[in-house]
């Protein structure tokens, strides 16, 4: 029985990763902090699998323990610099405006209070519903939909994200 456990927790690492890790990425992480966040957070589901699994919605319960185990980490943690392993030489010039769209997105949420942002990237990168970030953030819902109300709001006056609105997108 532990076996099949095993193999259907690998099979939703496998399909559900990436996301997670973008997800963390979203909430302020850097890449690497975002790969050990959820490292973490799937370790904590792997040695409750038999829960998960029981769950009524398991994308859900997983995506509350990520988040749970990202306020964790900030509460442990001072933020200062950010050390990376790679700094560019050059930006290559196809890549610039990807690099600063991303950069604008990433500034303008982290103008959002924490809960704001936690409760933007599980609506509009997760694409839970709001009775699904209910059971994950442990609100009523329509502290969620005051959360994202708040939030787009403060989204829509960002100038960084007014010039993305008007800038031609390659794709």
């Amino acid at each position: 029985m532990a076996g099949r456990h095993d193999a259907e927790f690998d099979e939703y690492v496998v399909l559900r990763w990436d996301r997670l890790v973008r997800g963390a990425i979203l909430l302020g992480c850097s890449p690497h902090e975002a790969e050990d966040i959820v490292q973490t957070a799937l370790t904590k589901c792997l040695v409750r699998w038999g829960r998960v699994r029981r769950a009524d919605d398991r994308d859900a319960y997983v995506h509350t323990v990520v988040v749970n185990t990202f306020i964790d980490s900030r509460r442990r943690r001072w933020r200062g610099e950010r050390p990376t392993a790679e700094v560019p030489e050059v930006v290559a010039a196809d890549r610039t405006l990807d690099v600063l769209r991303r950069d604008a997105i990433d500034r303008s949420l982290a103008g959002l209070s924490p809960e704001q942002r936690v409760a933007v990237v599980l609506r509009y990168h997760h694409d839970l519903t709001e009775a699904q970030m209910a059971s994950v953030l442990g609100i009523a819902p329509g502290t969620v939909k005051s959360r994202l109300s708040r939030a787009l709001a403060r989204l829509a006056e960002d100038p960084q994200l007014a010039d993305l609105r008007s800038a031609p997108r390659d794709r």
